[in-house]
């Protein structure tokens, strides 16, 4: 008869799981600060050591949490789609969070799954997930905010600015009533490129003025998205375009010393459409402008 081995809150299991816990912790620092090798170090010491059937319910929550970390490394380095990409790790991360049951979870990467969507190019269907889960009860008021917020960057980027600007506008509200400086920030950065989207240069250029004078995050990949929406806007107007480029190389220069090439797919993008079909001085609004989220 095969032994059953019971846990006990002394024993060795107990041990590792704090320290599992720990480094996760140290994942989350490691992320927000785009070392991504250190946060590949520390999430796949755990990933490696034990498929997640052979855990129990304590050992499967904290695995599919690295899992969603791993998302979230593979989704910032623009590893997007593919089996070693941020949607594979979302969506196996997701199916062990419904197994054991924690529909908040379970929501947050329906989020994330949305915003991978987005990035892959399927605007509409990114809108439409945005929009669902905008008003998702399982979400904090923070992550819906944040869904209503990304309805607004998915319709600008095809091309419904109009209508993007005013979502955006009501998430901006909700960030202010909720004092979430940061991501109220963001808001007006997202704003500018609406604006920029019609053809509103001088309200895109007020719109990024206080995104740059508010914003308290000291992440790259966050700097990297505001200068390449502030590059893009500057580079939108003749008078200022080698502002725009100057801002866009060096942005450019930050993207690529951390390895950040979903930002970088997106400046060369920027830089590829301003000398287009309409020559180097024409400014085109239209289907496409992006800070690289």
């Amino acid at each position: 008869m095969a032994t059953v081995h019971h846990w006990t809150p002394n024993g060795p299991r107990v041990w590792e799981y704090e320290t599992w816990t720990d480094d996760l912790d140290r994942a989350v620092v490691a992320l927000s600060r785009q070392n991504f090798a250190f946060a590949d170090n520390l999430l796949n010491r755990w990933l490696t050591r034990s498929p997640p059937t052979e855990l129990d319910d304590k050992g499967r929550y904290l695995f599919a949490r690295s899992t969603a970390l791993m998302g979230d490394l593979q989704r910032d380095q623009g590893a997007v789609l593919g089996p070693l990409s941020a949607q594979h790790s979302y969506a196996v991360a997701r199916s062990l969070f419904v197994q054991l049951g924690i529909p908040r979870r379970v929501a947050q990467l329906d989020l994330s799954l949305a915003v991978v969507s987005e990035m892959s190019g399927k605007l509409e269907a990114a809108a439409r997930l945005y929009e669902n889960l905008a008003v998702d009860d399982r979400l904090s008021h923070r992550d819906r905010a944040r869904a209503r917020l990304w309805v607004g960057t998915a319709l600008s980027k095809d091309g419904n600015h109009d209508y993007a600007a005013r979502v955006m506008l009501a998430a901006t509200r909700e960030f202010e009533d909720l004092i979430e400086p940061e991501d109220w920030s963001v808001a007006h950065q997202k704003l500018a490129l609406a604006r920029r989207g019609v053809g509103d240069l001088p309200r895109a250029l007020h719109f990024i003025d206080i995104a740059r004078s508010t914003g308290t995050s000291d992440s790259p990949i966050q700097q990297v998205r505001l200068d390449t929406a502030h590059g893009h806007i500057l580079l939108s107007d003749p008078a200022t375009r080698n502002d725009g480029l100057h801002v866009l190389n060096d942005a450019a220069k930050v993207a690529a010393m951390f390895d950040l090439r979903h930002q970088l797919r997106s400046i060369e993008g920027i830089r590829m459409a301003s000398e287009g079909a309409f020559g180097p001085w024409r400014w085109r609004a239209g289907r496409g402008a992006s800070d690289g989220q």
